[in-house]
């Protein structure tokens, strides 16, 4: 099959990775840099357009949008799905993933385990936002961050309070979430591929950092799910309507609680831990799909 990878950086593990895993399995695969497509909308025949050249048909795509394109991202992929090419995730999943206030609306709708979460708009509502979600310590996220930046502990509700405030004086979307404290700065990382977790990893985060970020510092190691943790990731993955994406679990006494879905998640943690050919893995998705049918149908819903 004719496949293209949608990246700006075909340097980068992961798409080098998919290329190679590809192409071992006798694909022609192409790295196409997304801000450099651009489309030509007309009655009856849409294409994409590449550095002054229409471009061929391709079988399927795989999406790796970083969260800083992702308007002009997805626009792309919606492209491609108009042309009747099978993307591994549609552009309206990519979307519905990056809102996390959404996706959280979303997976609550589902009963999917999540930590408590509130949102407000005004400051008058700061003091009942904090005790809502079981008061301090409170983890506090930027709607728009990424890779942990724009996420803050708070240990105190008077910490807690003045960080919302400062948030909210820059016009900031924000979520005010708990801390779940035995989690110990580590979370899951479960990588799905079509309807079942193909690898796992534990992150844990660095000496005194909350956050298990690998980039920040944090130690990955392998680690076996149990049923509820592998239920859950799965159950997350089809709220949002994405064939490949990581979930990340935290491990509460409560039971495994969502804290993210990643439309494009990194394989160089999860393959380095788990010493599993995961870019192969997507690569078999898209032969088993692209067999059965050539268009695209949204999962989920929202």
């Amino acid at each position: 099959m004719k496949i293209a990878i949608l990246s700006r950086n075909e340097n980068l593990y992961s798409t080098r990775r998919l290329k190679e895993a590809g192409e071992a399995r006798g694909h022609d695969v192409d790295v196409i840099d997304t801000l450099h497509c651009y489309m030509d909308i007309t009655k009856s025949r849409p294409a994409v357009r590449y550095k002054g050249e229409e471009l061929p048909y391709y079988d399927a795509i795989i999406p790796r949008i970083g969260a800083s394109v992702t308007f002009y991202g997805t626009s792309v992929v919606r492209q491609f799905e108009m042309m009747g090419t099978f993307s591994t995730n549609e552009s309206v999943a990519i979307s519905r993933s990056r809102d996390k206030l959404r996706s959280l609306q979303l997976m609550s709708r589902k009963d999917v385990g999540l930590p408590r979460t509130g949102f407000a708009n005004k400051p008058d509502n700061i003091k009942d936002l904090i005790k809502n979600v079981g008061g301090a310590p409170v983890v506090v996220k930027l709607l728009e961050g990424t890779q942990g930046i724009g996420v803050v502990l708070a240990e105190t509700n008077k910490a807690a309070e003045s960080i919302i405030e400062a948030f909210m004086g820059l016009k900031a979307n924000i979520l005010v979430q708990e801390f779940i404290k035995e989690a110990g700065g580590a979370d899951v990382r479960c990588f799905v591929v079509g309807n079942k977790v193909v690898a796992a990893m534990k992150r844990q985060g660095a000496e005194g950092e909350f956050r298990s970020n690998l980039h920040r510092g944090g130690s990955a190691s392998l680690i076996k799910l149990t049923k509820e943790e592998r239920a859950t990731a799965v159950n997350a993955a089809k709220v949002m309507g994405l064939n490949v994406c990581g979930v990340d679990i935290l491990q509460s006494s409560n039971g495994p609680v969502v804290m993210e879905v990643n439309s494009s998640p990194g394989l160089e943690g999860i393959e380095t831990a788990t010493k599993k050919d995961v870019a192969g893995l997507i690569f078999e998705f898209i032969e088993n799909n692209t067999k059965v049918k050539n268009t695209n149908k949204t999962r989920g819903k929202g």
